[in-house]
């Protein structure tokens, strides 16, 4: 069973800058479309930025400017550059891939185990 493997979280003072990267844990044959979501406490996990498989990218409006969702495809990997932090992106964050394992599988979402963003005062 392939998994979404994030890195990139921690602690960070407000104004600063962290990136957080999500791949798959072994070769996939595809991934689609792309986001990331995040979840704070007592709250609903609600989507931040996402990327369509044509490169479209759309993003919830707090965080437009400052967020930028990539990635690189040789790696299959995905990216969010987060810059100008506030206290209020402290969440964990999850990514969320449309993935297919081999040419005849059907597409299916997988979510990566999130990773904690704290950004202090």
């Amino acid at each position: 069973q392939v998994q979404l493997v994030e890195s990139g979280g921690g602690l960070v003072q407000a104004g600063g800058s962290l990136r957080l990267s999500c791949a798959p844990s072994r070769r996939v044959f595809s991934i689609d479309t792309m986001s990331w979501f995040r979840q704070a406490p007592g709250e609903q996990r609600d989507l931040v930025a996402a990327m369509a498989s044509g490169g479209t990218t759309n993003y919830v409006e707090s965080v437009k400017g400052r967020f930028t969702i990539s990635r690189d495809t040789a790696e299959n990997t995905i990216y969010l550059q987060m810059n100008s932090l506030k206290p209020d992106d402290t969440a964990v964050y999850y990514c969320r891939a449309r993935m297919r394992m081999t040419p005849g599988d059907t597409s299916r979402d997988y979510w990566g185990q999130g990773t904690q963003v704290t950004v202090s005062s």
